[in-house]
């Protein structure tokens, strides 16, 4: 059980993060890469990733095991300004960190009492061996470059592909959580989260392989939705580090990356006139179902039945927010609306 203490403070600066952070969908991807459960979600995705991949991910592996504790350094909070941000933020992390926190994860490879002890105190769980990791831990600059340049190589294999899916995905559930701001403040907001989370005032409670008491201490906290995020939440185990929490985005049972992130289909056809057009521009910044009506100046019924049809031409996506459901542009929705002009990139 993960347990994040809160003061007055604290839920005056709890906020969002504004996007998919590059770093944290990399690294926590590459835990999806590597199960073999969600297969209707991520099979397709793992398929195409791993044919992407060229080179060795021997040194990914040796740092992110597949269940629990991975380094904080491989996330730092530099990479919400983009992915070089991030890289860089990684290349200038100090040798004492390095060799600590690398120190840590090849602890969890040497037994399994060490394991435990680790995961009492940060993440849990188990981390790769000391193969390859042996430089980084010291500080050396060619050792760090390396690491860098595997990084990249597999965000470009694992994440550019989908970058406009999973920003949409993020972008959604984002919706979500400022509609439930807007409605009741800091409180409704973390009251809303995936039912992993709990808020029981004043305390933010998550399903977590260890026990773990966060105070915030009046730092606030960032919520990060994700993409590859599932199942329990994830925080940064050096307590003294900027507070965030990753949680996983809201996702239908449907694959991850379907047809609709890449083609109209068959209802192209539908797609016609202006008042579907209006539809389609009222939903950009995300609107329930009556307040689509009210934008577009339809009757409710004929709103529902629009974004229905939005829906299924792959356009629109829609997220049940207690008892009304919001709509919310797909990356081929955002497209459109931008005239074909391509997303914000990842870097």
């Amino acid at each position: 059980m993960l347990r994040i203490h809160f003061t007055g403070d604290d839920l005056a600066r709890v906020r969002m993060a504004t996007k998919p952070d590059v770093l944290w969908e990399t690294i926590l991807s590459f835990h999806r890469l590597r199960e073999r459960r969600r297969a209707v979600m991520f099979g397709e995705w793992r398929s195409e990733t791993r044919a992407r991949l060229n080179g060795e991910t021997s040194l990914l592996s040796a740092l992110v095991p597949p269940r629990g504790y991975f380094p904080d350094f491989l996330t730092p909070p530099q990479s919400g300004g983009g992915l070089e941000s991030g890289l860089e933020a990684i290349r200038a992390t100090a040798p004492e960190r390095l060799h600590s926190e690398l120190t840590l994860a090849s602890a969890g490879r040497a037994s399994g009492r060490a394991v435990a002890r680790a995961a009492a105190s940060g993440r849990g769980g188990r981390s790769g061996g000391p193969a390859g990791l042996a430089g980084l831990a010291e500080g050396h600059p060619e050792a760090l470059d390396r690491l860098v340049s595997v990084i990249r190589g597999y965000h470009r294999a694992a994440i550019v592909p989908y970058w406009p899916h999973i920003q949409a995905r993020v972008e959604a559930d984002r919706a979500v959580r400022g509609r439930a701001l807007l409605d009741g403040g800091a409180a409704e907001l973390l009251g809303s989260l995936p039912p992993v989370l709990r808020w029981r005032a004043p305390v933010l409670e998550a399903d977590y392989p260890v026990d773990r008491e966060l105070h915030l201490d009046g730092r606030g906290l960032l919520l990060q939705p994700s993409f590859f995020c599932r199942g329990t939440p994830v925080v940064l185990r050096d307590a003294s580090l900027p507070p965030v929490l990753v949680y996983p985005a809201a996702h239908t049972p449907d694959p991850a990356f379907g047809e609709a992130a890449t083609s109209l289909g068959p209802s192209l056809g539908k797609l016609v006139g202006h008042t579907r057009s209006a539809v389609l521009q009222a939903i950009r910044y995300g609107c329930t179902t009556s307040e689509l009506a009210r934008r577009a100046g339809v009757s409710l019924a004929s709103a529902s039945q629009h974004a229905a049809v939005l829906r299924e031409a792959g356009l629109v996506l829609t997220l049940r927010h207690g008892n009304a459901v919001l709509h919310t542009l797909t990356p081929l929705g955002a497209a459109l609306l931008r005239g074909g002009a391509p997303a914000e990139a990842t870097g």
